[in-house]
């Protein structure tokens, strides 16, 4: 995995928009609004399909699908289950956002079994959510993550190597790692963690972005493509905001609008920081 330019990103930008891929997401009840509208802003095709009766059928004809655990339930976890095995059956890649892992047994149960019984493209979490679903000490209070995580990056291929998927580690420096490689994402904005739901359009984020070219190129181009539109709505791009609310507007037309706007991506927003961890 090698770090992007700015002709890589506005590239994987336009390869969503001309692929206008259809992604399948089983995704909590507080987000699912936000979830379905970025995947469409970035130039995909949401569909959020979540009965056991049709999610094989639905995900099968998908170009992705992305599980997210945040409100999850008996039926959500059967669903989940489903619509996993559809996607490998199907060749389908695959984004898992173990919600809240770490915070009670059965998160952690679930996350297991969806990181680890199926073949996961990415997996993408905050910090905490990252380090127990490694077997890392964390902290995560509900669904945040909580306390100092000053092993993140090494903690981030430890996990990429259990699950054998890349891993996006979310925070104040997004980590982006592989098995043996991982790279530091400097983008984003303050506040973007002052709105409810931007880890979990994250998530989509990467599932619109793999569908459209390579799990690796991917995550990176995603991650990275979602800091800079949270810079972008921060900065005023698209409109004066005063507080998470309208923020959150700004940013979702961030998203929208990021393929017009002059996308200067300096070498120093991606930094390799291979580590041993053997």
């Amino acid at each position: 995995m090698s770090a992007l330019d700015e002709r890589d990103l506005v590239d994987a930008l336009a390869a969503v928009a001309d692929t206008e891929p259809l992604v399948n997401a089983l995704t909590n009840d507080v987000t699912v609004n936000d979830v379905a509208n970025i995947a469409l802003h970035w130039g995909g095709l949401p569909v959020m399909s979540d009965d056991e009766r049709e999610v094989d059928e639905m995900v099968a004809s998908a170009d992705a699908c992305l599980l997210n655990m945040g409100t999850v339930s008996e039926r959500g976890e059967s669903a989940m289950m489903a619509a996993g095995d559809a996607a490998n059956d199907a060749g389908v890649p695959l984004v898992v956002d173990p919600v809240g892992v770490g915070a009670t047994s059965t998160r952690d149960r679930v996350a297991e079994r969806l990181t680890l019984d199926l073949d996961v493209s990415i997996v993408t979490g905050n910090y905490g959510e990252v380090s127990a679903l490694a077997g890392a000490d964390a902290t995560v209070r509900g669904v945040e993550s909580v306390g100092e995580y000053g092993e993140i990056v090494e903690t981030a291929i430890g996990c990429a190597r259990e699950t054998e998927s890349i891993v996006v580690a979310s925070g104040e420096v997004d980590i982006v790692a592989t098995e043996d490689v991982a790279f530091e994402v400097h983008s984003g904005d303050g506040m973007l963690g002052r709105v409810v739901g931007t880890g979990c359009m994250l998530g989509m984020t990467l599932a619109v972005f793999a569908a459209a070219m390579d799990d690796e190129r991917a995550a990176l181009s995603g991650t990275l493509a979602f800091g800079l539109a949270g810079e972008a709505a921060a900065d005023g791009v698209f409109g004066e905001y005063a507080g998470p609310a309208s923020y959150r507007t700004c940013f979702l037309d961030a998203v929208a609008g990021l393929r017009d706007v002059s996308l200067a991506t300096p070498a120093d927003r991606i930094e390799s920081v291979v580590r041993d961890t053997q």
